[in-house]
């Protein structure tokens, strides 16, 4: 990259790492709860639904965020924005499913609102500022009049 190179760069590629992080814990844990699995409790009470069906919102969010993250790491503005509005759905259903993993709840809401805040505060147009730089400084071997040789 060029000294002109994007502030946010790093930001935005952390926030794609942590959507394909996301994406595949809920893809895991989406097919877990459809399977019906021991790892969940099967008689929580969810906001809306049973295990079963949570199991599929979670499932197609995280399939919705490995699409994100992609998008995002090809270098779009549709995966920047696609990302927020999957990230905050994602933290959404975090918040919605604290009945039944009170922990891994709230540590996903925590992980969707740090991609929302790192792909909202990235702008493309914002550029490092060039520094100019100064030469390096160079013995001179002058002989001043009076000095000793």
């Amino acid at each position: 990259m060029s000294d002109n190179s994007m502030r946010g760069l790093g930001r935005a590629m952390f926030a794609a790492i942590l959507l394909i992080i996301g994406g595949v814990l809920g893809v895991i844990y989406g097919i877990a709860a459809i399977s019906n699995s021991h790892f969940f409790v099967n008689d929580t009470k969810f906001v809306f639904s049973d295990l079963k069906t949570w199991g599929w919102v979670v499932l197609i969010l995280g399939i919705l965020e490995l699409i994100a993250a992609f998008s995002l790491i090809r270098g779009g503005a549709f995966g920047r924005l696609f990302g927020i509005l999957i990230g905050s759905l994602n933290a959404i259903g975090a918040l919605l499913s604290i009945a039944a993993y009170p922990l891994l709840s709230i540590a996903l809401f925590a992980l969707s609102i740090w991609i929302v805040y790192g792909l909202a505060i990235y702008d493309p147009s914002d550029t490092v500022p060039d520094v100019p730089r100064s030469r390096p400084a160079t013995p001179t071997n002058r002989v001043t009049e009076g000095s000793p040789r």
